[in-house]
């Protein structure tokens, strides 16, 4: 034993760490979940076939008892035929001639309830009568005139007063609507000591009975038979003009119940679904679904994650190893873990650490200082060029004005004039950070520059309480606002359009509302809108290009450390309606440092 055990061990030793996590997830996983699902799956099957056997007793029923119900009312028909004293009496009369029996048969039409038996699934009613002055015709006949009929014989044979008949009349009566015919038939013995020998015979509606099985959808195939001899089917076995078919034992049969009625044996018959298995599956499909994740997928994708822990930083430490030497060491940069492996790494990035700082004393501070001094050198020229840049820009704006009054362009010299007011102010803030009422006067000014270009068909409208004007946001976020409502909102419509803005307290709350009756947008796009405003973060600036409203956003989230929420509103042609909500401590300004240096988790949505 130990000699086989050493021999395994030496061969484990040869597999990469790869294969040895295969092996134990075969062994120790796979196996015994297929062992596993299978008995759970057995288990399902075996409920399913207990219910779908429950459910086959319930069709049975319901069959059996609609079968039973169609007879019975027939049977009640019969029993006020039975004892009609009416009837009895004209049967047992002795007649002179036919114009005597048809006076007779015309007085009792007046008395008995024969024909009011029609239409409650009977399609015929007759007597039969052992008396030879009758004239046959109508509901009477001579008993003679069936002594050799199939179904006379058959009731004679059971030996029953009451039974029922199931036969085929082929095509002794063409004018029959059906040549299957279900006759209950019954000696009319009621008053026995009085008269001849009396049959009744009462044929119920074959279609009628056939309709009811086909119209009751009970979701399988249903035979109704006899024996061999298939009754009734909702699967086109119940054509009235053929004779019955047969049972050729090839039927894929899943359920049959017995049982008699009225002297005859009655077999109902439930056949198997076509895709029974299917079926089964497809009803318990989430539970499969479950199963099948739970123990194969996951188990592998948590495989490949732990042998991904093994063998990636395994292969990232032997990499740094292997690095050729140049003027330093490089470390490992994504050192991670708290196991073995982990820890090898953070030793090897402090030896790293080490071997350079002794490199770095040696002469690389030296050069070091040289860049340094190169760079504050850099520094300071461009910090000169943003100096005269914005006075050399004031003074050429301020000469074309000049030019434009000297040439009465009145109009241009205001719009540069305007132009020249939102330039410096826009420069002479110091802060990223400034007061509603030094924001609303530059959107003020930059919504009147704004009707040097559309003229009478932009009106303004901002509405600042005294109670708002102290509070802080980022400057330039509520103009970004104001000019895409000015830009995107009037440029899609050309008749006049309003601007309002407006700013209010509410409890804890400051809204800031911008409105336009511009030319609107899309459902679509405004559900998008408002995804990437709610949930924008700074991965969303780094990959667009056009991102001045996520830009905005984005800023007075951090502002507000998350506590701001955004919801915009528009429809097609009406314009556009845009909600900014903040909780109002969050826009008092304390002088505070670092008020953007939040975890971008805290400003993601």
């Amino acid at each position: 034993m130990i000699k086989y055990r050493s021999k395994i061990d030496s061969i484990m030793n040869d597999f990469n760490i790869k294969k040895k996590l295969i092996i134990i997830y075969v062994f120790c996983m796979i196996l015994p979940l297929v062992l596993t699902d299978s008995v759970i799956l057995y288990i399902l099957y075996d409920a399913e076939k207990k219910e779908q056997i429950y459910e086959f007793e319930n069709i049975t029923d319901a069959v059996k008892y609609s079968m039973e119900y169609t007879f019975e009312e027939a049977v009640n028909g019969m029993n006020d035929v039975y004892v009609d004293g009416n009837i009895n009496d004209f049967l047992n009369e002795e007649y002179k001639d036919g114009y005597d029996f048809y006076s007779a048969s015309v007085e009792l039409s007046r008395k008995s309830t024969l024909d009011l038996l029609k239409g409650y699934g009977i399609s015929n009613i007759v007597v039969y009568a052992d008396n030879d002055t009758i004239v046959n015709g109508g509901h009477f006949y001579r008993l003679s005139e069936i002594k050799d009929t199939v179904w006379y014989q058959e009731y004679m044979e059971s030996g029953k007063n009451l039974t029922f008949s199931l036969y085929y009349i082929g095509e002794s009566d063409r004018s029959a609507t059906s040549m299957r015919r279900i006759s209950l038939v019954r000696h009319l013995d009621y008053f026995k000591k009085e008269g001849c020998e009396k049959i009744l015979r009462l044929d119920l509606d074959y279609n009628n009975v056939a309709r009811k099985l086909m119209l009751a959808n009970y979701g399988y195939g249903i035979y109704i038979c006899q024996g061999d001899r298939i009754l009734f089917s909702n699967e086109g076995h119940s054509s009235s003009h053929e004779d019955f078919y047969r049972l050729t034992g090839e039927e894929p049969i899943a359920y049959k119940r017995s049982f008699t009625m009225y002297g005859q044996d009655i077999d109902i018959l439930v056949m198997k679904p076509q895709s029974s298995v299917v079926r089964q599956l497809e009803k318990h499909m989430p539970m499969i679904i479950f199963l099948v994740v739970a123990n194969l997928f996951l188990p592998v994708i948590m495989v490949s994650t732990v042998n991904k822990s093994f063998t990636q930083r395994l292969w990232e430490l032997g990499t740094a190893f292997d690095q050729e030497q140049g003027d330093s060491l490089q470390g490992i940069g994504n050192v991670r873990g708290k196991d073995e492996i982990g820890t090898l790494m953070q030793n090897y990035n402090r030896m790293v650490i080490r071997m350079n700082d002794l490199i770095q004393r040696v002469y690389k501070d030296r050069l070091e200082r040289q860049e340094i001094d190169l760079a504050r050198q850099n520094a300071e020229l461009l910090a000169l060029h943003s100096q005269i840049n914005p006075h050399f820009l004031f003074n050429v704006l301020e000469s074309i004005r000049m030019r434009s009054v000297i040439q009465g362009e009145e109009v241009t010299a205001r719009m540069i004039e305007k132009l020249a007011i939102l330039e410096r102010q826009n420069i002479n803030w110091a802060s990223d950070n400034i007061k509603l009422a030094e924001e609303m006067s530059f959107v003020e000014a930059y919504l009147e520059l704004q009707q040097y270009r559309f003229g009478n068909r932009l009106h303004y409208e901002i509405d600042l309480p005294d109670t708002c004007a102290d509070y802080y946001i980022p400057k330039l976020t509520l103009t970004t606002f104001v000019e895409n409502a000015c830009v995107h909102g009037m440029e899609k419509k050309t008749s006049a359009c309003w601007i309002y803005v407006r700013v209010y307290l509410k409890g804890a709350l400051l809204y800031i509302e911008i409105e336009d009756t511009g030319g609107g947008m899309e459902e679509e796009l405004v559900m998008k809108m408002n995804e990437s405003m709610r949930a924008c973060t700074i991965e969303d600036i780094k990959e667009n290009a056009h991102v001045g409203i996520i830009n905005a956003c984005l800023r007075l989230k951090m502002f507000t450390r998350g506590n701001v929420e955004f919801n915009l509103e528009s429809e097609k042609g009406i314009g556009t309606f845009m909600t900014i909500r903040a909780e109002s401590q969050y826009l008092q300004l304390k002088e505070q440092e670092g008020l953007y240096n939040v975890d971008e988790s805290d400003v993601s949505g």
